[in-house]
């Protein structure tokens, strides 16, 4: 599941230059595409913590593949007319689908087991769905990409409206096959988790110990370390998505092609994983999972930093690139720990408001939604670098969360 979260969320780092390019875009309106996506998280998550209290767990889980297949399903339509804001109606069905699913499976994996090993197991799942993000855009790429792009997309602007607008017709259509496949997919998928061995967890019964500490809470607001929790996954996710969305355009400003940067999300995915690997091998052993997450969002600041001001260049895997690029590359070694050290702090003992803090934590993931429109509006204002100031405030908030933040109990 968390390979198909993935293959399906990280695949718009390439759908936003690729929409740029064919739908003729600003960068604020190609930015739109991480928006649609994401903003259905802030939309949908409480209903379908509704959902789930109704059908549970599993058959939550269901639902949200099924939604997901008509929302790709709705690309079909959408490139035989090339129709940017019907491609956005089927993004947000998409992410629709996503919260359902994200808002049952992440609690899921959280109380699967002992809480102190949390953040291993959301490791282990953060592998797959990191796996999946190298694997889309490539082949995403592979698919609708050719190697008579790079020439074909500088002949554009020299190009009448009509023979451009035939162009870009025969160029968005690309996307018509990829996506029918994978509604396909995604409705099996569906149908698998209906009839699969995996178990229901009861979150309605709490131990005698969390009862007498919640027996005066109504409300999931009343958690502070759950609400600090749930905007610090909205900063996260924000700061996540400006680096593999933008790493692309970042690059094609620096004049390298499409072709060659297509693979540079495909980077901080691979750093993420190194991050993952050395969480699931030292938390709990050898460090405590709140202290991995101090170290990773004191290493956000830094990273940040150096995107901003650093000078010089260096060639890595062949590519010879400024240093205030690897910088924004690294940021996925930091990235990979912040998520699962989050979770497990910010769902410590809600009992039978689990489902419904679960539900708050995924609104959070609007942030994946309006950070990139943050980044867009500053990108066109200033210049693609300069709008890396955002991040600085992100990772600023997440080092608080995790220092101090999760510890407050009850507001004053």
């Amino acid at each position: 599941m968390f390979f198909v979260f993935g293959f399906v969320t990280w695949i718009n780092s390439i759908l936003i230059p690729y929409f740029k390019i064919a739908c003729e875009l600003t960068h604020f309106q190609s930015y739109l595409v991480a928006f649609a996506f994401y903003i259905s998280y802030l939309v949908m998550s409480m209903p379908a913590s509704v959902l789930l209290k109704r059908v549970g767990f599993k058959r939550g889980m269901m639902v949200g593949f099924f939604i997901m297949s008509l929302g790709a399903l709705l690309f079909v339509p959408a490139a035989y007319t090339r129709t940017y804001a019907l491609f956005l109606t089927g993004l947000f069905t998409i992410g629709t689908g996503l919260a359902v699913l994200q808002t049952a499976s992440n609690p899921y994996v959280t109380i699967l087991g002992p809480i102190e090993r949390a953040a291993q197991r959301i490791s282990i799942m953060g592998i797959c769905n990191k796996t999946a993000g190298i694997v889309a855009p490539l082949l995403f790429a592979a698919v609708i990409l050719r190697s008579s792009d790079a020439a074909l997309f500088k002949q554009l602007p020299l190009m009448t409206a009509e023979a451009r607008s035939v162009v870009l017709d025969e160029l968005i259509r690309r996307v018509m096959v990829p996506y029918a496949c994978v509604s396909i997919v995604l409705f099996g998928l569906g149908l698998f988790i209906r009839y699969s061995s995996l178990p229901e967890i009861d979150t309605e019964q709490e131990s005698a110990e969390v009862s007498v500490a919640n027996s005066d809470k109504t409300s999931v607001l009343q958690f502070p370390h759950l609400v600090l929790g749930a905007l610090a996954i909205f900063f996260h996710v924000g700061s996540q998505v400006i680096a593999i969305d933008t790493v692309i355009g970042y690059a094609s400003s620096m004049g390298v092609s499409l072709l060659e940067a297509k693979g540079f999300p495909s980077y901080i995915l691979f750093a993420t994983i190194c991050g993952y690997v050395i969480g699931i091998i030292t938390i709990p052993r050898f460090i405590r999972q709140v202290n991995a997450l101090r170290i990773c969002t004191l290493l956000g600041v830094l990273f940040s930093v150096g995107i901003l001001f650093a000078s010089g260049s260096l060639t890595l895997f062949g590519h010879a690139m400024p240093l205030s690029f690897w910088f924004l590359v690294s940021l996925g070694l930091p990235n990979s720990l912040v998520w699962a050290g989050i979770w497990p702090l910010a769902l410590d003992r809600l009992g039978r408001f689990t489902k419904a803090g679960g539900s708050l934590m995924i609104m959070g993931l609007c942030g994946n939604a309006l950070m990139p429109l943050v980044y867009g509006y500053f990108a066109d204002s200033l210049s693609l670098r300069e709008a890396y100031w955002v991040l600085v405030p992100c990772y600023l908030y997440l080092l608080f969360y995790a220092v101090y933040g999760h510890t407050i109990k009850r507001w004053r």
